[in-house]
């Protein structure tokens, strides 16, 4: 019954990161388009808050777990997983137009395809979660939560932001209502609370491979932030002054400066 119940409680925390992609449709309630130079400093502090979410939170937990072996073993696993998952999707990539259009069969492929993407943001949440009601960290309704596991989820949170407003961008020229662009967005993050179930009770069950599982999770992020983020944001920042660079750097400097002081409270 207790494992039933802290399986419960971290897939809670993987929906509230799936929710919070929704925020990045908010804007579009108040404004009928988000500039480039805003969108690219969003992706910067995505890219900033994933980096030192992995460095300060996942590595150093995995070296405190095990040895660097271990760890790199873990990092190297992490890539492979983002490699091997691109090989596999590729030329099957969803744009966001898709879900306004499709039916409920193909929704379920699109989910499927949607699992690649956001399977690493669920692993961390998952593997943050590990010591979840073992001594180290607050009580929160009757759990002793890890510090990691709030940290993990608030740094997903942030960065699944400007996804959600990634999604939102193509679907408001279609003129979809914008409590759907809320939805889209929270629709292209649900598989994230799964992930996150599911490396949580891998690392409980087999608590020897919690070194490999902090690796693996930094390593699926910070490949993701170095072929995917930064990539993302300087192709939107093309036409802007010095090809966005400078909006990229600055969101990446926020990113460090919001999460570093969280990672030694």
């Amino acid at each position: 019954m207790e494992q039933l119940a802290a399986l419960a409680f971290v897939f809670v925390a993987g929906l509230i990161t799936a929710i919070a992609t929704g925020l990045g449709a908010i804007p579009f309630f108040f404004v009928s388009d988000v500039s480039d130079r805003w969108n690219v400093a969003l992706w910067g502090i995505a890219s900033g808050i994933m980096v030192s979410a992995s460095l300060f939170g996942l590595i150093f937990e995995g070296l405190a777990n095990g040895t660097p072996v271990e760890l790199g073993i873990g990092l190297g696993a992490g890539v492979v997983l983002v490699l091997v998952a691109h090989y596999f999707i590729e030329g099957a990539e969803v744009h966001p137009q898709k879900y306004e259009e499709a039916d409920f069969r193909k929704l379920v492929l699109i989910l499927g395809i949607l699992t690649v993407h956001s399977f690493p943001e669920g692993v961390a949440v998952g593997v943050s979660f590990a010591d979840l009601g073992l001594e180290g960290g607050f009580e929160l309704f009757g759990f002793v939560v890890p510090l990691l596991a709030v940290f993990m989820t608030l740094a997903i949170s942030i960065h699944n932001i400007p996804e959600g407003l990634a999604v939102s961008i193509p679907l408001r020229s279609m003129d979809v209502p914008n409590w759907k662009l809320v939805w889209w967005a929270i629709f292209s993050s649900l598989p994230q609370p799964i992930g996150a179930v599911v490396a949580f009770y891998f690392v409980r069950v087999a608590r020897e491979f919690l070194p490999f599982g902090f690796g693996f999770a930094a390593g699926a992020m910070v490949f993701l932030v170095l072929t995917e983020f930064i990539p993302e944001a300087l192709e939107l920042g093309e036409r802007l002054p010095r090809g966005g660079k400078v909006e990229l750097a600055a969101g990446l400097a926020a990113g460090f400066a919001v999460m570093v002081p969280l990672a030694f409270i």
